[in-house]
């Protein structure tokens, strides 16, 4: 049912303005929300930023009010459609299947394994669901089993801040020892003697991973040997250990250089050896096969190489070609094998499996049998085997995992996704389009809608996209989204520059001085899809988190006429603020992306396209703002003070929302559950704009 809905004649909050001068390079910049940062400062507003958060919150709710029931179908609808008692594939590792499994009503997941046959008894090895039932928000991460198989180290967020702390569990006793090591990324790996556990530690104010440390089972993690320490703090680290189980590794990475150290495992009591110097603007990735070192490299290479180097000459000087570069192939990444190596690649936006045999030095493609589609590597830990694990989606295909005989070329579908209540693919249609940029760039758009939707611009369409840091978005199944696509609407995602999609010149173009073409090739995509009626300005909404939702403040600011509602998930919106602090979670590890606003040129460009610093005093569409109060990466104030510049700026009648969980971070709630009711609020607002009542 289509029918206009009465906003409430509520009142918004007014936050209390305090300028204070945020500038530099000559520039006064008078931020009037700053004290808004002031819960994590601990400063004397702390109190006052809660209660102005509150306020917010309870506006939303007044404003969202009448779509309550609403909210509540839709929660229920996307829950129906969850196979709530469900079960993983199970995967081989070390003589053991290990898999997940959930239970009806349960918000998490009991991690088993069986020895050596599926019919074997089960063994719960973690219940996740026992473990969260007191804590509002549980995160378990870094299930790592030593070498014997007998022991458990884990990592636990109950704040939602990413600091883990580290817990290892006898799985023959079901003791959890007193070795508890905190504050970690909650990552670890074993060295080979069962007893030695290396793990990244990290800085409890700024977050950053600044040490990697070897603890000794049985002793005070006090007393751990730091055996890495990072002097720069642009660089994330990080320790592993490679698939064949013979080296640890330690890891810095920025985002434009890195840097490997190495172990043999036998001997976790040794000194780590530095693979390969960081050299400048290279990155590279290592893995171990057999009596070689594999190296994925973009030296002298924009989309990357295969290299190999022997095991006792490392340096870069010795490192031979495997695959060479190309123009419009990009090499994202290798899984080693024993007898096998797969390379990831990606051409023309879409990702392929490329298999070579090492015994006979042939090579071949995975078939996919589609022509739009996302394909990954699945979780192979064992290294002696022919088969490989890759998950498939689509737009119009669930989640797809698969075994591959990389001899025979033979594939086996183990599970599809169910989607509990039915779901048949030949009801939707998938397309791929291509807008021009403002300097003549194709930028591939693909969406999907269900079949009968009339093409002559009056149909509601999201269009989504991320566009920062390289990361790609592909076409993948929801089963949340078939409540738009069954509502009428269609759905986008735009391929923008500063992803990754069309190689790595797609994210050099919309990163550091180039990040506006990011905001322009998001608008060509809007253009065309107007242009090629699939919708109108009156019906188009954006949707981007985080990175993606820097994108949805500049294009309400650049171009606010184009959208009829945007919704920004926990948006990073006050760039210079945020670069300028060092002493914000993560902003150091962030200058190779944004820039360094201590240098003016840098500065000079970050504000000029930046939301919080470019927002003017006219028309915005409607908004609905989306945050958590304990994020780690994007911190609860950008928002906050967005919005509060935000209402004193607008010259419309246009709704601005701001929903903060007071509970959750970055990644908003926990559970398989809770999330969906972000997602059934960010729905409700949309179908109410568009008339859509049930």
């Amino acid at each position: 049912m289509n029918k206009p809905y009465n906003w409430p004649a509520a009142q918004p909050p007014v936050a209390e303005q305090k300028p204070y001068d945020t500038g530099m390079h000559g520039d006064v910049r008078i931020d009037e929300y700053y004290w808004m940062a002031d819960f994590f400062r601990e400063g004397p507003d702390s109190d006052k930023v809660v209660e102005y958060l509150k306020e917010e919150n309870a506006y939303t709710e007044k404003m969202m009010e009448a779509t309550n029931q609403l909210q509540t179908d839709l929660f229920a609808e996307m829950k129906g459609r969850i196979k709530e008692k469900d079960e993983s594939v199970p995967v081989f590792k070390n003589g053991y299947f290990y898999y997940t499994r959930s239970e009806e009503g349960e918000q998490y997941y009991k991690y088993c394994r069986k020895l050596g046959s599926l019919d074997a008894p089960e063994e719960i090895l973690l219940d996740v669901d026992a473990l969260a039932k007191d804590y509002p928000y549980y995160s378990a991460t870094g299930f790592n089993i030593s070498p014997d198989n007998k022991l458990l180290a884990y990592g636990v967020d109950t704040v939602s801040r990413r600091q883990y702390k580290i817990y290892i569990k006898n799985l023959e006793t079901g003791e959890i020892f007193q070795d508890s090591i905190f504050p970690t990324s909650g990552a670890s790996v074993w060295g080979n003697d069962n007893c030695t556990l290396f793990y990244t530690a990290t800085n409890p104010k700024t977050l950053l991973s600044e040490e990697i440390k070897r603890h000794t089972l049985g002793q005070a993690s006090e007393s751990d040997v730091v055996v890495y320490k990072e002097e720069d703090n642009s660089n994330y680290i990080g320790v592993g250990k490679t698939k064949s189980g013979k080296y640890i590794m330690i890891a810095s990475s920025a985002t434009v250089s890195s840097e490997y150290f190495i172990l043999d495992a036998d001997r976790p009591e040794g000194d780590f050896e530095v693979f390969q110097s960081r050299m400048k603007d290279v990155i590279y990735d290592v893995d171990h096969q057999n009596d070689r070192f594999l190296i994925v490299t973009n030296q002298d290479a924009l989309n990357f190489k295969l290299m190999e180097t022997p095991l006792d000459k490392t340096g870069v000087e010795h490192w031979k070609e495997v695959i060479p570069t190309s123009t419009d192939v990009l090499i994202e990444g290798i899984e080693v094998f024993e007898k096998f190596l797969v390379v990831t690649e990606r051409k023309n936006g879409l990702l392929q499996l490329r298999i070579r045999i090492g015994e006979t030095n042939t090579e071949h493609y995975v078939d996919f049998g589609e022509p739009a589609y996302a394909a990954y590597v699945g979780s192979n830990p064992e290294y002696t085997s022919d088969m490989l694990r890759y998950y498939y989606t689509s737009l119009t295909t669930p989640g797809s995992t698969y075994d591959y005989d990389m001899v025979s070329k033979s594939k086996t579908l183990l599970k599809r996704q169910e989607v509990v209540g039915g779901y048949d693919p030949e009801l939707y249609l998938a397309e791929r389009l291509y807008a021009t940029s403002h300097d003549g760039l194709k930028i591939p758009i693909s969406l999907v809608y269900k079949k009968g939707v009339p093409m002559d611009g009056n149909a509601p369409l999201l269009l989504n996209a991320y566009g920062s840091y390289g990361n790609s978005i592909d076409a993948g199944f929801s089963t949340n989204r078939l409540s738009l696509l069954n509502r009428g609407f269609i759905f986008a995602i735009a391929h923008i520059r500063g992803g990754q999609e069309m190689g790595r010149q797609w994210y050099e173009g919309g990163k550091l001085f180039k990040k506006k073409n990011t905001f322009t090739d998001f608008i060509s995509c809007a253009e065309l899809l107007i242009a090629e009626k699939y919708t109108s300005s009156q019906h188009l909404y954006a949707e981007g988190g985080s990175a993606g939702g820097l994108l949805m403040g500049a294009i309400v600011n650049l171009r606010p006429d184009l959208w009829h509602g945007v919704l920004a998930d926990v948006p990073f919106v006050d760039v210079v603020t945020t670069m300028l602090d060092e002493s914000i979670p993560l902003t150091t590890n962030e200058f190779d992306e944004w820039g360094n606003p201590k240098n003016k040129d840098s500065y000079d460009y970050m504000k000029s396209y930046s939301p919080y610093d470019n927002v003017e005093k006219k028309a915005y569409p409607n908004m609905l703002v989306t945050t958590g109060l304990h994020d780690s990466q994007v911190q609860y104030f950008e928002p906050a003070k967005w919005v509060a510049r935000l209402r004193t700026h607008k010259t419309d009648q246009n709704i601005l929302l701001l929903k903060t969980n007071m509970e959750a971070g970055h990644g908003g709630a926990s559970g398989r559950f809770e999330y969906l009711k972000e997602i059934a609020l960010q729905y409700a607002f949309m179908f109410v704009l568009e008339g859509i009542t049930e």
